[in-house]
Order: structure tokens, then sequence, then C-alpha cells
């Protein structure tokens, strides 16, 4: 079978023949239609991710969708999601044109549903989803701050808080036409990131004057001490990533005197029955068109190219299909 292989540490994989994949028990076999290229797998291909990588070469790509050939429970046939639980970070992913996986840990994709698009909206769109469905559930009528709301993960939080009853949304990021998408999708105001000084102003204004009382933060830095000092009182904070920065200086007193409420999340921390429910239902939500994800497909011999679009940053998801 034809695969994406790495090869070579920080090098984007090689596309060419492997062994097939072996069922053992308790897995499936998958025939890949689509797997998305994520920031892990770049981590984990460079060497410097925290659980190490596979052993050289190894197949890339941490989640995909794929019809089942073999497996115990599943039909052949059904259409599922599998993502993480080691697939490209632990050992072989699925970037190939076949792969296994943990049956038990895959997720039936509902029907009518885009393989492309439900690949994408896997480990990008849960981080996006679950803060403001399950973490920090919205509530009807609240004000959400979205940071890095240019991203894939940022442009679904904008969606979801919309979706789940927000009664305002603001969208803050570094892109432009990104904001104008935030826009277009939903959100009620936008603010741009540049290093401005009266940033905090600026958010506070965007959020109607009294400040958010949610806030989803993929950034960590700057841009959330800004969003604390605009916060209003007893705000939730979202904490899942740390795009700006690894540290903050958060002053104690915002926190103390605000009555804040820091949460951190991870997808790898969600309990599964949730993840696939929740997974069930942002797919589902795309297949209805309540929530949108910009897509860019690549065949699998363009692999490597996909690759270096992603270590140079996109707005889109990139999928790449077997």
């Amino acid at each position: 079978m034809r695969a994406a292989l790495v090869t070579e540490l920080a090098k984007p994989p090689i596309v060419r023949d492997a062994p097939e994949p072996v069922r053992a028990d308790g897995e499936v076999l998958l025939e890949l239609l689509a797997a998305s290229i994520n920031p892990v797998d770049l981590s984990v291909a460079s060497g410097g991710f925290f659980a190490g990588h596979p052993p050289l070469p190894y197949v890339a790509g941490a989640e995909g969708v794929g019809r089942v050939l073999e497996g115990e429970r599943l039909e052949p046939g059904t259409l599922v999601w599998t993502g993480q639980h080691g697939l490209g970070i632990a050992r072989d992913g699925v970037m190939a044109e076949r792969a296994v996986a943990t049956e038990s840990l895959v997720v039936p994709v509902p029907e009518g549903a885009d393989p492309a698009i439900a690949a994408a909206l896997g480990i990008a769109g849960l981080a996006g989803w679950l803060p403001v469905a399950w973490r920090a559930p919205v509530r009807p009528g609240e004000t959400v701050l979205v940071l890095g709301a240019t991203g894939v993960v940022g442009l679904v939080a904008v969606q979801a808080a919309k979706l789940l009853g927000a009664g305002r949304v603001v969208a803050a990021g570094r892109r432009p036409d990104g904001l104008a998408r935030c826009r277009e999708l939903g959100a009620d105001a936008t603010v741009e990131l540049r290093g401005q000084e009266d940033l905090p102003a600026e958010l506070a204004e965007a959020c109607g004057g009294e400040g958010p009382t949610l806030i989803v933060d993929p950034l960590w830095g700057d841009p959330l001490v800004a969003a604390l000092e605009a916060a209003g009182p007893r705000a939730r904070i979202v904490q899942l990533g740390q795009s700006a920065g690894a540290t903050a200086a958060i002053p104690s007193a915002a926190v103390r005197g605000k009555e804040l409420e820091l949460l951190g999340y991870t997808n790898l921390r969600v309990p599964f029955d949730v993840l696939a429910g929740a997974y069930r239902t942002l797919v589902g939500h795309a297949t209805a068109g309540r929530i949108h994800v910009d897509v860019e497909r690549f065949s699998l011999e363009q692999a490597a190219e996909a690759w270096r679009r992603q270590a140079a940053g996109t707005p889109a998801k990139l999928v790449v299909m077997p």
C-alpha cells in the first residue's frame, strides 16, 4: 500500500510503498478516505514532542476517517473517525491507504457527512467545541470572547458559542482576513491582536463595555492578560493552548478581585463517551450547515506539500485524501 512515511526527523514525510497493516484482536482495519494534518503531527516528526515518536520509519497522521474493512463488532463499510490514542504518536498513524485502530475507540461518522469535513472536525473541531459545550457550557445570553479566533479551533469556538446560545460573541485574532471570516460566520464584533497597549479597553468595548463572561483561550501570554483585565466579574476562562507564549504574567488582583475561574482543557482528558458524543454532534451540525470549517484537500501523493503548508501556517484545515 502507499503511505506517507516519516523516515527522518524534522523532514516532511515521503510517500512510498509500505507494508500492509495487520489487524490484531480488538482492532479494526480501515480503508482511509481522509486524514487531517495537525500541529501534533509536525511536533512528533520533529523529535521534540514530549512523548517521543514511533520508531523510524513510521506512518504519519494522528486522525482520519475511513471505512471498516474488517472488525469484530463494526460492520464492513461503516464510516468511522479515529484519532489520538497513540496513532502517529506511539505507533503508525493513518496517512495511508489502510490503517488499523483500536475498535472500541473509533466513532461512527453521521450519515451524509463529507469525509474530509469529518476528518477536519476531529482533533481541532473538538478543541473548539468542547470548551464551550462541555468544559464551561455557554449560558444563555452571555458574552463570549474567543482569542485566537482566526485559527481553525477558534473559528469553531466562535460558531459553537453562537449556536449554543451566547448573546454576544467577540472574535480576537491577528489576521484581518480571518476576522472577516469570523464575522461572516456569526461573530458580533472582532478585535485585531496587534500588541496594542489599549487592548484591554478594546476587548471590553467590543464585549459591550462590561467585558466577557466566558473566554476561550488557545493563546496564553499577553493576549490572555489583556482579556483578564477586560473580563467581567466571575468570568470563566477555558485555557487550551500557548500559541502566544508559554508564560503569562497574570496579576493576582484581577483573579481575586473579579473571582475569575481558570479552567484547563485538553482533548486527551475528555472521557471517551463524551468525546464520541460531541464529535457526532459537531459533525452533524457541519453536515446540516450550522458549523463551517475551511478545508483544503490534497492527494496522498501531495502529503509532503501539505505538510510544508502546515509548517508555514495556514488558516485552513489541510486534509490528505488517500
